[in-house]
């Protein structure tokens, strides 16, 4: 384990094998690194914080500090925020823990990129694969699917999802939920189309993506109520899990959808 002399790290904090801790870390007492883990300069983690193994962050990252929370009164007990494996933290990111008031813990998952000034809020939740690209901003209580991609500075309202394998245009302003498998831009954010081009670099299969878009017309270019388009792809969805997970985020959606720019067409990129 490496330690720079100019760190600062608190009694009770606990470090796995092969930990490098650069030039002016500070470390709670509550913090605990996996093995492998690498802090650059300058990194601050607190809180009731748990890293996996093998995570790199970069300077002047801030991790698990106190959530920006109104409601929060000074008393609670610290923030809990639990980070998987392998995961890329870029300059200036912050990410904040749980809440009392909230579902009490921050989970970031594994092998994600987020990239220089990003922001995740206290009590959301971040899948697998996912990347925040420069300045993008997840608020409290979101939900962020595995490998889904938020382009440079894009902001997610506090409550929204972002489906699995979701593309979130630069610059997209999304206050409702972005449905698995789509490709959503503007502000404020509209469905576009499905996200071909990273389901096919995920290895989705031809008749796969075929599939998805045609429920993906069903249920977002056609006429009549929700349940009737979710009626509409009950044959598909029999025989097709990545269209039976669509469904259920979207009867499970809270917020409602973003919807469609244009209705009753879908963009010729589909």
């Amino acid at each position: 384990m490496g330690v720079h002399p100019t760190a600062v790290i608190e009694d009770g904090a606990h470090f796995g094998d092969d930990v490098e801790i650069g030039p002016y870390c500070i470390l709670g007492s509550k913090v605990v690194l996996g093995d492998g883990c690498h802090l650059h300069s300058h990194v601050v983690i607190d809180g009731d914080t748990k890293l996996g193994n093998n995570n790199t962050v970069f300077p002047n990252a801030v991790i698990g500090t106190t959530p920006q929370d109104k409601k929060l009164t000074g008393t609670e007990t610290a923030s809990k925020l639990r980070i998987g494996h392998s995961n890329q933290i870029r300059e200036f990111v912050t990410i904040h823990g749980g809440t009392d008031y909230g579902g009490g813990v921050t989970t970031v998952g594994s092998h994600n990129m987020l990239l220089a000034s990003c922001h995740v809020g206290h009590d959301a939740c971040v899948g697998d694969h996912t990347i925040f690209t420069n300045g993008a901003m997840a608020a409290g209580h979101t939900q962020i699917g595995d490998r889904a991609i938020l382009g440079a500075m894009v902001g997610i309202h506090q409550f929204a999802r972002v489906g699995e394998f979701a593309m979130i245009g630069a610059g997209a302003m999304l206050s409702k939920d972005a449905p698995p498998f789509s490709l959503v831009q503007g502000d404020r954010a509209r469905l576009v189309s499905i996200n071909v081009i990273g389901l096919k670099r995920a290895g989705f299969k031809s008749s796969t993506i075929q599939e998805i878009k045609r429920a993906y017309r069903q249920l977002f270019w056609r006429a009549g109520t929700q349940n009737e388009r979710l009626a509409s792809v009950a044959d598909l969805a029999a025989g097709n899990e990545s269209i039976q997970r669509l469904v259920e985020f979207i009867r499970t959606s809270e917020r409602g959808l973003v919807m469609p720019r244009r209705q009753g067409t879908q963009d010729d990129n589909t």
